[in-house]
């Protein structure tokens, strides 16, 4: 056995961190003392309001200990491509990349195909590649686009290898290299393929504003045949076509080298069947491929996180590959990344904490969650083959084609994988694939994997696998993290809560990290009730807190000092800003009093059967003034949404409780008056400082991502109405 594949490095700064825990723990226990030991008598003013408060601290701790367990034991991975290279670069397994799409008009073909280009030139044997695009939305458009981009890649695959280009998706890489380097040659080939590319994209751009393909294009290729008079996205028979067909020796690109295997599919789409959103399309994929190219490993990505870095395959194979511990690692989960990220991120789009402290943290448990993209699999343990020490991992290609099979025979054959009923009384969607009926899929599938027995890696490479394209309003990042929450709860609340199906299977570290995710939605009972109550309290005068001369005020304020002064440096350690950490704070009370209250109202409506399981997709494009204002971190409101309605609330109730419990004060003409309400006032103040973007849109806003007129007059009343309440 040789040296290994990858070797791993544990955080060196945990004795501090285990210093720094056990301090914050005992100070929460003081504030629980406190709280206890000074509860107001029965008919005191404020005893409920205190009760309350202590529950939302109890649920903020209890919280707050399962958060830590991403942080006990985090690991950072290192890979030795070069070793992989050495050892095994003639039995490189093959590898199967699904590309997953559904809607043509929030996910532009022209972002598809660069996705799609992107993994195609991937540095990898072009025999041993197979990129599948799964078309949800059905398209015709989409379908031509990829057309072009099959053509295309003929010249951008051995442009990418002959000038070692980075990154690999055509867009990303002209936007990024305006001119051409220093070499007349490559100067020449730079200009010439650019030229090629913006005649392509001038092309899908042309058809996609026409709204169809021309009669010209459909007869030169017989593909758009599939497409019958009748079909719609919702109504379809299965679509597959094989653009480029990897195995065929003589299917090559312009300087004689083989291609990558290229196939579209559009699942079979019926009205009264139920399509399971995109683990169903995953499952379709799963499935064609096994009769076509059948990859040991599949590695999926969304439409929008295009390759980075082309090398990112052999690293995951570092990992699948290594003779020590390869044989019990069953995915490899790549970050997310963005490349419209602000100097600030306005809405932390960038989950900078989460990629670079969070999942290494869980990684030194058993492994990181399974986040739907930028992910490699094992194909097996995909298909539900659990962990056996016995179990001896064959990674030479198994074609699953049938000798004499035509193409067509075999397009034929295959498309019955992708019917509607083909996974009727099948394990699909249970044991097999991903698993149906919960909005984050992704999450549940890796849970079930983990607990048959296999561990997960995180790695982060120095250069970024994928990059995608982050939302850029308020209300798509909420509307995203309502679904997340909504499904993570959903797990929670199921036969596959964490703590249950985890027992005696994986660690109890990554079953409370697990956890810390999956209780995201209940956060928003705790958050709305303290940034209501003490406030309401401060206008009255009732005091929930000790006074500023109380011995009993240190623990609160060790408490609150040492988690936010942690959290702003741990944050700036992961390459954020102040103000950066700041908005970071902004989205986590907005989300927890919007996105998360939604998300736990759903939950509890399905629980009693009122509401079934929906995907939104967030759409991938914003208009002119939209982008503007992004780029200049102006939030971005502009719609009526009941979502922005709270959160209107939530900052005018705020604002005229400060305003109110102040001029209280100052009339009373009684400095001693405000000892009490201190830590109120100052809450009360954060809050009012948090909320500063919403009184822009409220008040002081002209453009159209002002708050809606209506958001506004509902907002003042509802919040007069709960201060007057508040004082009667």
């Amino acid at each position: 056995m040789g040296q290994p594949l990858f070797e791993t490095k544990q955080e060196k700064s945990r004795p501090a961190y285990r210093l720094y825990l056990l301090s914050m723990i005992a100070g929460i226990f003081l504030v629980f003392v406190y709280r206890a030991s000074h509860v107001p008598g029965e008919g005191e003013d404020g005893r409920w309001a205190w009760i309350g408060l202590f529950g939302a601290e109890l649920w903020f701790s209890v919280y707050w200990v399962f958060t830590q367990s991403r942080r006990w034991n985090r690991v950072y991975r290192q890979t030795f491509k070069d070793r992989l290279s050495q050892r095994y670069e003639n039995e490189l397994p093959s590898i199967d990349v699904f590309v997953c799409t559904a809607d043509p008009t929030i996910e532009p073909p022209t972002m598809v195909i660069n996705t799609v280009l992107s993994v195609m030139a991937y540095d990898y044997p072009p025999e041993k590649l197979n990129v599948y695009l799964s078309d949800d939305g059905g398209s015709d458009l989409t379908f031509y686009a990829l057309l072009e981009a099959s053509h295309f890649s003929k010249y951008w695959l051995p442009f990418c290898k002959k000038f070692k280009v980075e990154p690999r998706s055509p867009a990303a890489y002209f936007s990024a290299t305006p001119e051409p380097l220093v070499h007349a040659s490559q100067a020449k080939e730079f200009l010439s393929i650019k030229k090629l590319y913006k005649e392509m994209v001038d092309r899908i751009e042309t058809t996609s504003v026409l709204g169809k393909v021309s009669e010209e294009i459909i007869k030169e290729h017989q593909g758009f045949l599939e497409w019958g008079s009748g079909s719609n996205p919702r109504n379809h028979p299965t679509i597959l076509q094989i653009l480029i067909d990897g195995r065929d020796p003589n299917v090559v690109d312009m300087e004689g080298q083989r291609l990558p295997t290229l196939v579209y599919l559009a699942r079979e789409k019926r009205p009264h069947h139920h399509h399971n959103f995109k683990a169903g399309a995953m499952n379709a994929l799963i499935r064609v491929s096994s009769g076509l190219s059948n990859g040991q490993v599949i590695m999926n990505v969304d439409c929008d996180m295009f390759s980075n870095n082309s090398s990112s395959v052999r690293d995951a194979l570092c990992f699948l590959m290594d003779e020590e511990n390869g044989h019990q690692i069953s995915f490899v989960q790549f970050p997310q990344a963005f490349n419209n990220i602000t100097k600030n991120d306005i809405y932390c789009n960038y989950p900078r904490v989460i990629s670079q402290i969070e999942f290494p943290g869980l990684d030194g448990e058993g492994g990181p969650m399974y986040i739907g993209s930028g992910c490699f699999h094992r194909r097996d343990t995909l298909c539900g083959r659990k962990y056996s020490k016995e179990h001896i991992i064959e990674w030479k290609i198994q074609d699953n084609r049938k000798v004499d099979e035509s193409i067509d025979e075999l397009k034929e054959r295959l498309k019955g994988f992708a019917s509607c009923t083909y996974e009727e009384n099948t394990e699909w969607g249970k044991e097999m694939g991903l698993k149906y009926g919960c909005p984050v899929e992704d999450v549940i599938t890796g849970l079930s994997i983990q607990c048959r027995g296999w561990k997960s890696v995180f790695f982060s490479p120095e250069r970024k696998a994928f990059i995608g394209v982050a939302p850029t309003t308020l209300d798509q990042v909420l509307v995203q993290h309502k679904r997340w929450s909504e499904g993570d709860f959903q797990i929670f609340l199921s036969k596959y809560n964490p703590l249950l199906v985890g027992h005696g299977k994986i660690k109890v570290g990554l079953q409370m990290g697990y956890c810390s995710y999956c209780l995201w939605a209940p956060n928003c009972l705790a958050t709305l009730y303290y940034v209501v109550i003490p406030s309401l309290c401060f206008l009255k005068g009732t005091a929930l807190f000790p006074k500023i001369s109380s011995p009993w005020l240190i623990p609160f304020a060790y408490v609150a000092i040492s988690k936010y002064t942690y959290s702003l440096l741990e944050f700036l350690w992961c390459g954020g800003t102040v103000q950066g950490w700041w908005n970071n704070q902004r989205m986590w009370m907005f989300k927890r009093t919007t996105s998360y209250l939604f998300a736990f109202i759903d939950n509890l409506l399905k629980v009693f059967g009122f509401s079934k399981s929906t995907f939104v997709i967030t759409t991938k494009v914003a208009d002119q003034d939209v982008s503007q204002r992004y780029e200049q971190e102006m939030m971005e409101f502009g719609t009526s949404s009941p979502l922005f309605l709270i959160l209107a609330t939530i900052a005018m109730l705020n604002l005229f409780s400060l305003v109110g419990g102040v001029w209280v004060v100052i009339m009373s003409l009684q400095t001693t008056v405000m000892a009490p309400l201190s830590l109120q006032f100052v809450l009360c103040g954060i809050v009012v400082a948090i909320n500063l973007p919403v009184y822009q849109g409220l008040f002081f806003r002209m453009d159209k991502g002002r708050m809606p007129s209506s958001i506004m007059f509902k907002a003042v009343f509802f919040a007069l109405f709960a201060c007057i309440v508040s004082l009667l």
